[in-house]
This record gives C-alpha cells, sequence and structure tokens, in this order.
C-alpha cells in the first residue's frame, strides 16, 4: 500500500459516496481520547463549523473527528452523523451524564455542474462513514472528492476533474500523514512546476491559470458559481501541543501554494487542519517539513487518482 495517512497510529478515515449525485463526504477519526487539533483558514469562501474548538484556548482541548464533505453548506449536516456514531461509542468531551463529541467539518462546492443541485452528504453519510472508517484509504473520486474538478479559469466546460488524495512523510520515528480533497479553482502543479491537471485550452494543452490571470484575463463564469475549494487534514504522531500545531497548519498551508496555481482566492475556502495523535519526540521544525512535504503529494494524488466524468477527464482515465 502506498504511505497515506492513516500511517500515523490510531488514524482511521472512511468514505461515503453518492455516485449518482456526485458528491460525498470523508471522515478522519482520532484515537479514542481524541487528539489536539488546530485549524489554519487560508481561503475567502469558506463553508466549515466547529473551527473555534480548534482555537489553542478551546476549552475542550481536542477533537474526535474531523470530517471533510461536498454539498457546500448543506453538507454540514454529515457532521451530525459522525457526532451520532461517536456518542453511541462513548466518545467526546465529558459533560456530567453524556458526551458531546467534537467534530470540526469543512465543505467544498460540488453542487454542479456532475452531480444534481439537491444531492449533498446527510448525517447518515456521515454515519456510514465512520462506519467504514480503516487503514486502507480509498483516493480519486471517492468520499468528499466525487464530484471534485480543477483548472476552472476559463469555466467548467475547460475544467478537470479533481479528487482526494493521501500521502505520508517519515522522519525517524516521526510520521506525518496528510489528506487533501481538491476541488481547486486554480491548476495543480507536479513537483517540477508543470501543470500536471488545469484549465484546459481549445486546441489542446493547458492554459496556464496564473499566466491567464496576470494578463488581465477574466475568469470564465468561475466567480458567478464558487465551484471551488481544497480541504487538508495534517496529523502526526509527534507530541506537538496545539500553539506548534498552527504553524503545522500553516506549512500546510506553504505546500498548497506550491501545488496549487493560483490558491486561496477570493472563491476558494481553502482550509487546513493540523492534529497530534501521538507522543513522539519532535521540533515542530521537523514536523512542518515533514507536513509540506505529505500534504504536496496528498494533492497530486488528488488529480492522479481521479476519473473523468460527464466530459471532465480526469488523469486516472
Amino acid at each position: 500500500m502506498p504511505p497515506s495517512i492513516a500511517d500515523v497510529p490510531g488514524i482511521l478515515v472512511g468514505h461515503a459516496t453518492d455516485t449518482a449525485g456526485a458528491t460525498g463526504c470523508t471522515v478522519v477519526l482520532a484515537p479514542p481520547d481524541g487528539m489536539p487539533c488546530t485549524v489554519f483558514v487560508r481561503g475567502r469562501a469558506t463553508g466549515s463549523r466547529e473551527l473555534d474548538a480548534c482555537r489553542p484556548e478551546s476549552l475542550a482541548g481536542r477533537v474526535d473527528a474531523v470530517i471533510l464533505t461536498g454539498g457546500s453548506a448543506y453538507g454540514l449536516a454529515a457532521a451530525d452523523g459522525v457526532m451520532r456514531w461517536m456518542e453511541s461509542r462513548g466518545r467526546g468531551f465529558r459533560v456530567g451524564a453524556g458526551v458531546v463529541p467534537i467534530v470540526p467539518a469543512a465543505v467544498v462546492f460540488d453542487l454542479l455542474p456532475l452531480g444534481a443541485f439537491d444531492a449533498r452528504p446527510t448525517p447518515d453519510m456521515g454515519l456510514a462513514a465512520c462506519e467504514a472508517a480503516g487503514p486502507v484509504v480509498a483516493e480519486g473520486s471517492v468520499g468528499a472528492g466525487t464530484g471534485t474538478t480543477v483548472g476552472k479559469v476559463l469555466g467548467l466546460a475547460w475544467a478537470m476533474k479533481g479528487g482526494i488524495g493521501t500521502w505520508a512523510a517519515h522522519g525517524g520515528d516521526v510520521i506525518v500523514g496528510a489528506i487533501a480533497v481538491v476541488n481547486a479553482f486554480g491548476d495543480v502543479l507536479d513537483g517540477s512546476g508543470r501543470v500536471l491537471a488545469g484549465a484546459r485550452r481549445e486546441g489542446g494543452g493547458f492554459a496556464g491559470s496564473a499566466d491567464y490571470l496576470a494578463a488581465g484575463g477574466v475568469p470564465g463564469g468561475a466567480l458567478r458559481a464558487a465551484h471551488h475549494t481544497t480541504l487538508v487534514v495534517v496529523v502526526t504522531n509527534a507530541g506537538l501541543d496545539r500553539l506548534a500545531l498552527g504553524g503545522v497548519a500553516r506549512a500546510g498551508a506553504d505546500a498548497l501554494a506550491r501545488r496549487i496555481v493560483p490558491s486561496g482566492t477570493a472563491v476558494d475556502g481553502d482550509i487546513v487542519f493540523a492534529c497530534s495523535a501521538g507522543s513522539a519526540p519532535a521540533s515542530a521544525f521537523q514536523v512542518e517539513q515533514l507536513a509540506r512535504a505529505a500534504v504536496e503529494m496528498a494533492v497530486e494524488r488528488g488529480v492522479r487518482m481521479a476519473s473523468g466524468r460527464d466530459g471532465i477527464p480526469g488523469l486516472a482515465d
């Protein structure tokens, strides 16, 4: 199996996929006692829930799961299913007679063009993703990556298929894993800086979104319909507190800027979660660098493993 976020001991990942509706959700389950988590919001068109629980000063001090979902703001309902699954197992922040599971959520806009506008992840799908969670992580056009696209500067007709990807970077005993839902406005680059998947040009080849915009090009319909956003969860086995994890989340955002051009735009809702699920000794500098490497590869695999649909080509075809 290729490296994945589940290389970090205690981390499980599950998908729920609505193939006909071209949407889905993906849950990253923490170990039973939860894990510290911090978030960095890079985009300017976000849809989210419980991000304040990831602030360094928040009371709970940990999260029980993170869910990434399609369906725009409607898809946030999938987190209710994750909470139901957690509560039935007594997992969550203890409040006297019961628990309150801490489940931050973030969304991508996939309501169009591949599926139906009213196809949205539901609480039952969130619960199903938890039931399906395990150490083997499917990639490509599954879960929250089912209906995603990339390279939309010329409009959706010239876009390519996005998806979900995962990777892990190892440095001695330190592991940093990442999972990315790639639904970017911009182009996705390979490690050499060449466009891997992005806005296609009539007649063949890529338009080069950054050059097109720099020359004064006007986005083709993309600003009227915010079909964008890349979401990332980074988890390490290093014992970092929430303040240090803030640097790890920013390092993940560095990786987005290297592999998605442009990224973090006014029509992207990019969010990076960074979590600690272990106690291995490590410097924050090491974990941040491993996070950059893991996120870069997770983004690349998100498009490499994606299958085309409805006239939008994918690299896995």
